[in-house]
This record gives structure tokens, sequence and C-alpha cells, in this order.
């Protein structure tokens, strides 16, 4: 951080400044907005689609989301090379005093995913850019999101009544991104988080049949689970308007759970929150009871 950034700083309160949040209409990123307005602290919603104008392929956008902010919780494009040294640097240049940056469980571990991870990878270089930065951070690992059975990439064959996935036999304690939006906020808006890296998961593996099962006994329909090629998995992608490079991504990031590599439990949701994470069983609850799988 400049000479100039760190007075800009330390003139300023964060108390009468936004929380920004980046990605602020995805998965975590609007749980992380309203927990933040419940808890009456102002806040910048920033993506393409939200109330600030915020674009990664578009620089331009960037310092006026970033402008006044007192700290900013930052959702990175999974793409290489990665956007986030870059933001993170106009971020420190413009006195934000706290970041917080979510990145991806097994970064560290070579192997972990893919090839197309293969060197550090984009969540690594953002994570190499915060510790860098000179401002106060926080990196958040989780592992697979519960959700992504409920709003994401495996919703349409949980409801289509078949699920295939490059996935083979293999398990994952997949996280709750309620869960993920709690230790946010928590390293948003107190302290005692600076300087911590929070591996998160939920509280035991499944593989990809047993969380299926676990949705049927609730909503009563049961999806199949099939195990399929990757090459088939990202051709299937594409062929429902994925870009070719994304697919990839989606398909070599399927290498933890595939290698169970997702399946150990995590202390991170524990150690910042001091409780246990949701259960994928509360999860179910609460996504049938919101109508996710209904019609």
């Amino acid at each position: 951080m400049t000479q100039n950034a760190q007075q800009a700083q330390e003139a300023r309160s964060d108390s009468d400044r936004p929380v920004l949040v980046i990605g602020g209409t995805g998965k975590t990123g609007r749980r992380v907005v309203d927990r933040l307005r419940g808890q009456g602290v102002e806040t910048r919603v920033a993506s393409r689609s939200g109330e600030t104008p915020f674009d990664w392929a578009d620089p331009g956008t960037w310092d006026a989301a970033l402008e006044g902010a007192a700290a900013a919780y930052i959702v990175p494009l999974d793409l290489t090379p990665s956007r986030t040294p870059a933001l993170v640097e106009r971020a420190a240049a413009a006195g934000i005093g706290r970041l917080v940056l979510l990145s991806a469980r097994g970064v560290d571990v070579p192997g972990y995913f893919g090839d197309s991870y293969d060197g550090a990878g984009p969540h690594m270089e953002g994570e190499i850019a915060v510790r860098a930065s000179g401002v106060p951070w926080t990196i958040l690992r989780p592992g697979w999101f519960a959700q992504n059975f409920s709003e994401g990439v495996f919703l349409d064959g949980v409801t289509g009544g078949e699920l295939a996935l490059p996935a083979g036999d293999g398990a994952a304690a997949f996280v709750d991104a309620d869960d993920i939006a709690d230790v946010a906020v928590a390293a948003l808006t107190r302290p005692g988080h600076e300087g911590q890296v929070y591996e998160l998961s939920g509280t035991r593996a499944l593989t990809v049949d047993e969380a299926l099962a676990e949705i049927a006994k609730v909503t009563g329909r049961r999806a199949a689970y099939v195990p399929v090629p990757e090459q088939e998995f990202r051709a299937g992608l594409v062929a429902q308007g994925m870009a070719p490079e994304e697919a990839v991504l989606w398909a070599d990031a399927m290498k933890p759970i595939r290698t169970s590599q997702e399946a150990p439990v995590v202390d991170g949701v524990r150690r910042a929150l001091g409780r246990e994470p949701r259960d994928f069983g509360e999860f179910v609850r609460r996504a049938a009871d919101a109508g996710a799988w209904t019609g």
C-alpha cells in the first residue's frame, strides 16, 4: 500500500463507509448482502446486474465501485490469468481497509484439480495478491457448494430426473453457501479474522448419489446419478451455452469429488463462528421449503 493510500485509509472512519460486495448478486454475494443489510451495514452491491455497475472484463468500471468503501468482499472470476491482482492493487490505492477473498479449497495442494488448474491457478493468484496488498485480509476456501443442487449447475439434472457428472463414486463434504456468507460477514465486520485462511466444508461427506437420496427423502422425487466421462460432461455444458473454457474449468473442478479429496471435514466454520457447519439435510429442507425443486 502506498503512503497516500494509508493516509486516506486512516483519515476516514469505517463506520460511515459502505462495504463493497463484488459479485453481490451471486450465490454467496447476495447472501452476504442480505446479512450486512440485516445488521444495518451500508452495503454496495457490485456486479454487471447490480446496483453498482461492475464488470471484471471492463476495468473502467472498477474505480467507481471501490471509491470510498471501507471493506470489500471479492468473488473472483475463475479464469486464468486472474484479474484479481489488478483489482486488489486498485483497492489498496483507494484506501479500502479490509479485503475478504472467496478462494477455493485445495488451491495450495498440487494436483488437487484437473489440468486447467496446473501452476498457481486463478484462485492462488488472487490469494497471493491480497496477502501482498498491505491491506488486512481474510481468505475463504470453501469446497463444493451444496447449493449447486438447488440453484447451480446440478439443478437441471435434479429436476429432470437424471444427473450426469464425471464424479465417479467419490464423495464431498458439501458446504452450505449460507455458512460461507456467515463467515464472510464476520470477517468483514468484526475483528479477529485478519490474516486468517478458513477452509470451509459441511458436516459429513456424501457421494453424489447419496446427496440425491437426501433430496428425495424430502421431495419424494429421486433423480438418478449417472457417472459420465469428462469429455461428455464438458460437451453437455457447452451445448447448454457455457463457454468452452469455463466448461473445462467446471470439469476439472470435479476431480476433488471424484477422488474424494473433498470428503474430509474441515474446521473453518467452527474457527470463524464458534459453531458447527449446517448439515446437508438442513440445506435440503430449507431449499425444498423455498421451492427449489418444484415445477
